[in-house]
């Protein structure tokens, strides 16, 4: 069987994506009052509709959820009547686009949230460093542990989330279980020392992810849920001591579920990444190649290429796409990039955000 190309079609779910190429969720902050999107998201979305498929930027699926300022959400009507607006955007000029369903856990403050809320996790522990909030750069503050009434209302909150992803015309979600957000909080080590069934064994870990997708599963179909992980990655202070025994239980509990795809951050590990490989054989694999390969020219196609020949079904792309909207058909022709202005990557106006030219526009 010979390895597909970039440019292939494909059948993800219930869609139909006219090739391989996904644009990454990328937290841009420039979410309205009330973490409503606004119309320069659907110009920003809809410029970016090349794309086989497009993931949102991460969406709170409940106020306690938001870990960084002016980020959208999905658990209040207005802003779902705000996603409506950047997904009929994206439809119209043809795309495809699922919403990521993102709860920050402990990485947050409580500056950000509703009065009297402080940020969540499995276990009280303090995350290391800061973040960015209304009032500058702030430590993490000491988490509240999730009881385990907490966290069953916290999956309700997912799945509530999926459903009004749905009703704004989202063609799915997907569940964000990476980057040491708050699945990955549960599946790693140092940030979960439960001792009930949602901690200690590997297994044990990954029941939170687990019973997080499988809500979201029965709230709008297994094909239209995809899930992100990122196997022994460090971001935000998670530490796994023991990634081919968690990701195996997970996965070996995903697979069977029918998911429309799986979006794995490539694992400096490759032995995990045979390992996710040979597990989920038989599903739709996305793979966002590491940071180190997408930067090599062009766009790190020569990385994607790989892993296609490798067995991946889609490549994720994404500060490449940030600053190419026709960034497929840049691939496509081996043209020139845009380079990306980093200073403008989070808040602020259309700069650096929807006025990066097109090939034609440059022309």
């Amino acid at each position: 069987m010979s390895t597909p190309s970039l440019f292939d079609p494909l059948t993800v779910g219930r869609l139909q994506v006219p090739n391989r190429v996904v644009m990454a969720p990328m937290t841009r902050s420039r979410a309205g009052l009330g973490g409503v999107p606004t119309e320069v998201m659907a110009t920003y979305y809809s410029q970016r509709a090349g794309a086989g498929l497009i993931v949102s930027e991460g969406t709170q699926p409940s106020a306690v959820g938001q870990g960084y300022p002016s980020t959208p959400g999905l658990h209040t009507d207005e802003q779902v009547a705000g996603w409506r607006v950047v997904t009929d955007a994206v439809h119209a000029a043809g795309g495809r686009i699922v919403a990521q369903l993102m709860h920050t856990g402990r990485i947050g403050h409580p500056s950000l949230l509703p009065d009297g809320l402080v940020p969540v996790a499995p276990s009280a522990v303090r995350a290391a460093g800061q973040v960015f909030t209304p009032g500058g750069m702030q430590d993490h503050v000491v988490p509240q542990a999730l009881t385990e009434q907490g966290i069953a209302e916290t999956v309700a909150d997912y799945a509530a989330a999926a459903r009004r992803a749905v009703e704004a015309g989202f063609d799915g979600v997907e569940v964000h279980a990476a980057n040491g957000y708050l699945p990955h909080q549960f599946l790693a080590g140092s940030s979960n020392q439960r001792t009930d069934g949602y901690g200690g064994s590997p297994a044990a870990r990954t029941r939170f992810v687990v019973e997080v997708v499988q809500a979201t599963v029965d709230a709008i179909g297994a094909d239209r849920v995809g899930i992100r992980i990122s196997p022994g990655n460090t971001f935000n202070d998670v530490v796994e001591e023991d990634v081919l025994e968690t990701y195996t239980a997970l996965l070996e509990q995903l697979a069977p579920l029918g998911l429309a795809y799986l979006n794995l951050i490539e694992a400096r590990d490759d032995a995990v990444n045979e390992r996710i490989l040979s597990l989920w054989a038989d599903g739709v694999l996305a793979v966002n190649p590491s940071p180190l390969v997408q930067l090599q020219a062009p766009a790190g196609k020569d990385g994607a290429e790989r892993w296609l020949a490798r067995g991946a079904d889609l490549i994720t792309l994404g500060r490449t796409f940030l600053a190419n909207p026709d960034l497929v058909e840049r691939l496509a022709t081996d043209a020139p990039l845009n380079e990306p202005d980093s200073s403008t990557f989070y808040g602020g106006t259309e700069q650096g955000y929807t006025d990066y030219p097109t090939l034609a526009q440059s022309a």
